[in-house]
């Protein structure tokens, strides 16, 4: 065999050796992609109008002040709200049960936000580590949005019903949709999931 031959040999070796870790690379990425779950927890430090809601469960739990500022608020047709979604984001790459343990990192999260299956606001975030150590990692987003804008047809006690039912003393997100984009770093760079995950209160939702 000539030298030629010989080193016409090693390049296709060379070539399908990295031929075949690239392949590797593109599927433990895609594989850790999908295995990324998500989950809403509480709804935290919700305010309308500036008024606090934690500590009420009903309407006539306010105060006469800010029972005021709510209805004057609403009068004027609006009823701007504060509040953090949780959202909560499992990374199960931790070492057991044939997976490699590894960090996922979140490049961005685009979402967008319904409440009782209504869409409202947009928005982004990122730069989320979610190590691999098989426990939840929260992810607390800000939400700001006019109630007002969204659901004025349900009239003042059903507009502060929802936001009661959201939150309030017993408020929770399960009335609350996430639908979100993750965009994940991996060795081959950011890879985007190519569709929404519905992110809801009742499980951990992730790719297929």
């Amino acid at each position: 065999m000539n030298l030629i031959t010989k080193k016409g040999i090693l390049f296709l070796v060379i070539i399908f050796s990295l031929f075949s870790l690239s392949c590797s690379g593109v599927y433990d990425a895609i594989t850790n992609l999908q295995r990324l779950q998500f989950k809403l927890d509480k709804v935290t430090g919700f305010s309308a109008a500036g008024v606090g809601f934690s500590n009420a469960s009903k309407l006539s739990d306010f105060s006469i002040l800010d029972a005021a500022k709510l209805l004057s608020a609403f009068n004027n047709s609006k009823l701007p709200i504060e509040f953090t979604l949780n959202v909560l984001a499992k990374n199960p790459n931790d070492g057991t049960g044939g997976t490699k343990q590894s960090s996922a990192v979140i490049k961005n999260l685009a979402w967008r936000l319904f409440i009782d299956s209504k869409e409202t606001v947009t928005g982004n975030i990122g730069g989320i580590t979610v190590p691999g150590i098989g426990q939840a990692t929260n992810i607390p987003i800000l939400m700001s949005l006019d109630l007002f804008k969204f659901f004025s047809d349900q009239g003042y006690d059903g507009i502060i019903n929802l936001a009661l039912a959201l939150g309030g003393r017993n408020g929770s997100s399960a009335r609350i949709t996430l639908k979100a984009t993750p965009t994940v770093e991996t060795v081959l760079g950011p890879i985007t999931y190519p569709g929404e995950i519905d992110i809801i209160d009742s499980e951990f939702r992730g790719g297929n």
